[in-house]
């Protein structure tokens, strides 16, 4: 039987600001990416959300960012590859002391909007990713996809997991089409979800040219934002789940993967 992991980013509300439907979303999930205060979160935030997710038996991941704040991390950033590091060092911390205080660890890091796009092609900020996650925890698992940063954690002997994406298309090389091109983000759901199954039960996918190439999925990454967002994630996890795929937390899924 198959198994894998179901992630989303939560925790990226602010002050006053609700992004999201994180308590319907933690339902799903046996992990989640937790804003870290760069691109979405606050204190109180993070606290809450750490809390409901240790109540909830849901993992926990750093999700650090660019400092864009205004613009969601989204946009491009001439940060040094030291700057990235002591960042996304410092945003870890953050959510560290939150999980301390709840019992709790964490157990990945999955890089944020543009700095996740930005590690896949960029050789020196993979480096610094890395660096951070040796620096703080070398155990930590971290999320990605094909790329330089896959490059660089199978060097470095990193916990690599893959997050499989259904609602993007894929180049035949295993990476994801940019946002900036025509057709890269998918919104027809029963093809998301026929995406998504065949990704976890037979590690292929169509990239845009037509050619099935084999995907490595981890995890899935599912989204709580949108008016159809959470309908569409409850399909898929009863979609995977009726073709007899186990859901469990990444650390069991890596396990078994091990073994």
């Amino acid at each position: 039987m198959p198994a894998v992991d179901l992630v989303a980013d939560l925790g990226e509300s602010f002050g006053a600001y609700t992004m999201g439907n994180d308590a319907e979303l933690l339902k799903l999930l046996t992990s989640a990416n937790v804003a870290c205060g760069f691109h979405a979160g606050d204190p109180q935030v993070m606290d809450a959300t750490v809390r409901t997710c240790v109540e909830r038996g849901v993992r926990i991941g750093a999700h650090p960012s660019f400092p864009d704040l205004v613009g969601f991390g989204r946009r491009a950033m001439d940060l040094t590859p030291d700057e990235v590091r002591t960042d996304v060092l410092y945003q870890i911390g953050a959510l560290s002391a939150f999980t301390r205080a709840h019992g709790a660890r964490i157990e990945h890091l999955a890089p944020h909007g543009r700095l996740g796009n930005l590690v896949v092609t960029r050789r020196d900020y993979a480096e610094a990713v890395a660096d951070a996650v040796e620096a703080f925890d070398p155990t930590l698992a971290v999320l990605m996809q094909e790329g330089e940063m896959a490059a660089v954690a199978r060097e470095r002997g990193l916990t690599m997991a893959m997050v499989g994406l259904a609602d993007r298309a894929y180049e035949s090389d295993g990476t994801l089409v940019p946002r900036s091109q025509p057709g890269a983000v998918l919104h027809d759901p029963d093809e998301v979800t026929r995406r998504t199954v065949r990704m976890v039960t037979e590690g292929l996918i169509t990239s845009r040219d037509g050619t099935d190439i084999p995907v490595r999925t981890d995890c899935v990454q599912l989204h709580g934002d949108g008016p159809a967002a959470l309908e569409l994630a409850v399909r898929i996890r009863d979609e995977l789940q009726a073709a007899g795929v186990r859901l469990a937390p990444l650390d069991e899924v890596l396990g078994a993967r091990a073994a």
